[in-house]
């Protein structure tokens, strides 16, 4: 989560960039006579363009289209002509916001407009939740609600714009035969997982922080499909836009839909410059990317500082230990992030997200769902569950948990492993090939999430006594405290950890009724501390 954290917030590093130029009256990446630009824009531009905001459009629209002609030329082979297309769109995303060296092995210095961007990206972050989940989630109630509205007034613009519906049919009327590409399955599986927070820990510790008793299984039901929801609206507001934008080019929308940062910061941009009243349109798109983008910043944040506190609650519990550490992790992910806002920032970035959020994922969630439902006992998972909700949920779950889940994230990264390709940056005119030693860093990025799984469970092998076997059974074995044993529990096949055991004599339970208690209700140490009030010694 941790290097999740330090990549995620250069995406908002680039949209505050692109939302403080979109404050213009006309767009700067809609004209190709700036000084970023090339000799071969400006030529282009001065020869063919008046500059005003009626003609501006259709410039850009005229010489997108060239560049779209050039660039399937130059993917068949051919670039002898690519030099002579002008591109104000792109040239403003590698020439202005990027200034893109020659590869990884060139970073070039900080781009102290960028650096700005990403020190704001994280005052912000900090400020939101410096004082934990009771002021983020105060935060949350305004980022998670407020990008409806302006998913709403995007989305009404853009179905009214000429060849919307082109691009809504490229969107939801499927290609069956895509179903035949392992690499589609791969990509699906990685998003989801992503895009719920699954196997990362942040919905774990956010969920730490509920009653005892709260019905979180209700809650992931509702989680589920808002989050499908806003993917499918989301993904409607854009292909609708991306419909116009193939239409005033004369191109398919497959020819102008991308992936990736392209998609936000190149395509959107390219059609948004088309439309009339550009600003304000840009203006509104960027600011919902920034309440998107900042809600997964304060999880993924938050989740890693939870998670730190929990372990160590005797030193970070303290006073305002918890918020100097937060501003410890927020200042340490800032510098990391300065590597990202080089001028080779950009291949930086892309070695982080290939590797250490690619699909390293579906590894981790299998390890949860076998230690989870073959180590701890997927019956005395149901039980605990059975003792927080009040009542049992269906046993679909358990299926899905045994069997469902292991083979899709297993089979899903066995097919991934296969159709394996090593890195490359895909630009508008060429393709840029990673070294080998990025590649081996890259590699490095990756295994740092997943090494430390069989590295502990090796020490503790190791740390046990006894025979080889023995020491597999014990290490194997679940340690539970008192009040999670259940009734008739083998104790035998748990290991008792009465370190964090309730005290019935304890100040802080007098006056307490064992059955009001959460944490004690249906336990075995309920039943300890009725026979230890009425006399009793047994249990």
């Amino acid at each position: 989560m941790f290097l999740l954290n330090c990549e995620y917030n250069i995406i908002l590093t680039w949209t505050f960039y692109y939302l403080f130029s979109s404050f213009n009256s006309v767009l700067p990446w809609s004209e190709g006579n700036n000084e970023w630009n090339s000799e071969v824009c400006h030529k282009a531009w001065n020869t063919t363009v008046v500059p005003t905001v009626n003609t501006t459009s259709t410039a850009v629209a005229s010489l997108v289209a060239n560049v779209s002609k050039i660039t399937t030329i130059v993917a068949n082979g051919t670039n002898a002509t690519s030099k002579e297309v002008c591109d104000p769109v792109t040239e403003f995303w590698e020439r202005k916001v990027l200034q893109l060296s020659s590869g990884v092995d060139h970073p070039g210095t900080v781009k102290w407009d960028l650096a700005l961007c990403l020190l704001l990206a994280w005052i912000v972050v900090y400020g939101c939740i410096w004082k934990g989940i009771k002021s983020s989630g105060k935060v949350m109630y305004f980022t998670a609600t407020s990008p409806y509205l302006l998913m709403l007034i995007l989305l009404i613009r853009g179905v009214t714009l000429e060849g919307a519906a082109e691009g809504l049919k490229f969107y939801l009327l499927p290609d069956w035969s895509k179903l035949q590409e392992a690499q589609v399955w791969v990509d699906a599986g990685t998003q989801i997982f992503f895009s719920y927070s699954i196997s990362l820990g942040t919905l774990t510790a956010l969920g730490s922080y509920n009653k005892f008793r709260h019905n979180s299984y209700r809650d992931a039901m509702i989680f589920a499909g808002v989050n499908s929801f806003t993917s499918i609206l989301a993904g409607t507001v854009i292909f609708s836009v991306l419909g116009f934008m193939a239409h005033q080019q004369g191109v398919s929308v497959a020819d102008v839909a991308e992936s990736g940062p392209g998609l936000a910061f190149i395509a959107y941009p390219t059609a948004v410059a088309q439309m009339p009243v550009a600003p304000l349109w840009s203006v509104l798109f960027f600011v919902m990317i920034i309440l998107l983008g900042l809600d997964s910043q304060f999880v993924g944040v938050e989740g890693l500082v939870t998670a730190c506190v929990d372990m160590y609650p005797h030193y970070l519990r303290r006073g305002k230990r918890r918020e100097i550490f937060t501003a410890i992790i927020c200042i340490l992910c800032f510098f990391i992030g300065l590597s990202m806002v080089t001028e080779g920032g950009m291949y930086v970035f892309q070695l982080f997200d290939y590797y250490s959020a690619s699909r390293i994922v579906l590894v981790v969630a299998f390890f949860e769902c076998l230690v989870v439902s073959y180590i701890y006992g997927i019956n005395r998972y149901y039980d605990n569950l059975e003792m927080m909700f009040g009542f049992r949920i269906s046993p679909i779950m358990k299926i899905c948990w045994l069997f469902v889940t292991p083979v899709f994230t297993l089979t899903i990264f066995i097919m991934g492993a296969i159709s394996y390709s090593e890195l490359t940056y895909k630009r508008k005119t060429f393709e840029y090939d990673y070294p080998s030693w990025a590649i081996g860093v890259g590699w490095m990025l990756a295994m740092v999430s997943v090494i430390w799984i069989p590295i502990i469970f090796i020490k503790r092998v190791l740390d046990a006594e006894g025979s080889l076997a023995q020491r597999l059974m014990l290490t194997t074995k679940p340690i539970l405290k008192r009040h999670q044993l259940r009734q008739g529990e083998d104790l035998s096949k748990v290991i008792l950890d009465e370190s964090g055991s309730f005290d019935p004599d304890a100040p802080s339970l007098e006056g307490v009724q064992a059955r009001d208690e959460p944490l004690l209700a249906n336990s075995v140490e309920l039943q300890k501390m009725e026979n230890l009030r009425n006399g009793t010694n047994s249990v």
